[in-house]
C-alpha cells in the first residue's frame, strides 16, 4: 500500500496550485481595475466568478485535507524546483515539483476556472 492514497493526490495539488492562481486573479483584477481599459466591467466580473469558483473549491481542499489530517508543507526551492511535503497519516512523501511546470500548470488552471466563470 501507497504511503499516500492516489485518491489524496489531487487534494494536496490544489493546496499548490489554488493559492497561487488566487494570487494571480487578485493581481489581474487589480491590473483591470487600475490600468487604461474603457470597459472593464466584463473583465473584472471573469476574473471575480474565476476567483470565486476557485475560493469555493480551497475552501472544499481544505476541508478533505483536514478531515482526513493531512498537510502540505512548501519546503526548499531554488531556481528549478519547488519541494513540497505531503503528510498524510504520519507519513511524509518529499515531492520537487518544476518550477517551469508550476507555472504552466498554473495557466492552464488559470483557463480552466476561466472557462467555469463564464
Amino acid at each position: 500500500m501507497p504511503l499516500i492514497p492516489a485518491e489524496a493526490l489531487p487534494y494536496f495539488e490544489n493546496m499548490i496550485y489554488l493559492p497561487m492562481l488566487l494570487i494571480i486573479l487578485e493581481r489581474d483584477r487589480d491590473a483591470f481595475e487600475k490600468g487604461p481599459f474603457k470597459l472593464k466591467g466584463p473583465y473584472v466580473k471573469l476574473v471575480d466568478e474565476a476567483t470565486k469558483v476557485a475560493r469555493a473549491e480551497l475552501k472544499e481542499t481544505t476541508n478533505y485535507l483536514r478531515r482526513h489530517n493531512m498537510k502540505v508543507i512548501r519546503n526548499k526551492t531554488d531556481a528549478t524546483f519547488t519541494e513540497y511535503v505531503f503528510m498524510h497519516e504520519g507519513y511524509e512523501d518529499h515531492r520537487r515539483y518544476l518550477n517551469v511546470r508550476l507555472r504552466n500548470r498554473t495557466e492552464e488552471l488559470l483557463s480552466v476556472y476561466f472557462t467555469v466563470a463564464e
